[in-house]
């Protein structure tokens, strides 16, 4: 029975190591599903030639948060197999069945309390104070600052051969209360990023940009067509941003 317990301590102990890996690459700004994932490939040694690998191994932080995952997640792993072995060999029949219902229903209530959302919160509050006081690790929290839950949003835009974008400058945009943040753009068959480009920069077809803005605004757009109807929904976008703008001057000289 001891090496039944043993099993079920690491498997617990494995699930806290994973969760606090994905919120140490939560906090670094990625979002909560790629940080999971990334922190479960990590620990279960299975990796993922994807985009989002990559922008983690260029990332010095997330890459030393990798690493550890990689390394505790071989031991974690060896140990679960050696443990698991050592539970059912020389056991006769009835002890195996024995032992394997307390396995399964161990891990049943494992599962439960790893998915309570209550008990997330607990964890994820202990352990933002322990990397806070005990790592480097800058804690963000991104949505709070970039207003993603009051009405903002970062999309991607993809501008097409027919779309209103295309051949206007960034400027004009702006003028909408759109911010680009980033533009990829292929040169020569290879992608190029362009990180916080100027008013002046001239978007063109295929470029998908990084767009900071109402989600109403980034919406409209992405379906903005070329011609005499796309320029006048411009205007009337301007318009109503120059209204907007005039309204929260006169709230913030009430505060």
């Amino acid at each position: 029975m001891l090496a039944l317990f043993s099993l079920l301590i690491i498997i617990v102990l494995s699930i806290i190591v994973v969760r606090i890996g994905a919120i140490a690459l939560e906090l670094t700004g990625l979002s909560p599903e790629v940080a999971s994932f990334q922190a479960q490939s990590a620990f279960s040694g299975v990796g993922f030639t994807t985009q989002e690998s990559e922008v983690i191994v260029s990332h010095p932080v997330r890459r030393k948060i990798i690493r550890i995952l990689i390394l505790l997640g071989g031991a974690g792993i060896t140990s679960s197999i050696a443990t698991l072995v050592l539970t059912f060999v020389g056991q006769s029949g009835r002890n195996i069945i024995i032992r394997g219902a307390l396995l399964l229903a161990g891990i049943g209530i494992i599962y439960l309390f790893a998915k309570s959302k209550y008990i997330y919160k607990i964890m994820k509050k202990i352990i933002v104070k322990a990397l806070e006081k005990y790592t480097s690790v800058r804690i963000y929290d991104y949505e709070q600052m970039l207003g993603l839950s009051k009405g903002y949003t970062i999309s991607r835009i993809t501008v097409r051969e027919d779309s209103w974008l295309s051949g206007r400058q960034l400027k004009e945009l702006k003028l909408e209360g759109a911010l680009i943040l980033a533009i990829y753009r292929k040169v020569n068959g290879e992608e190029k990023y362009i990180g916080a480009p100027s008013g002046n920069t001239v978007i063109q077809a295929g470029d998908v940009l990084i767009c900071y803005s109402r989600q109403e605004v980034s919406k409209a757009l992405s379906q903005r067509c070329k011609g005499l109807k796309g320029d006048d929904e411009h205007r009337q976008k301007v318009e109503e941003e120059q209204q907007l703008s005039k309204i929260r001057e006169m709230q913030g000289g009430f505060d």
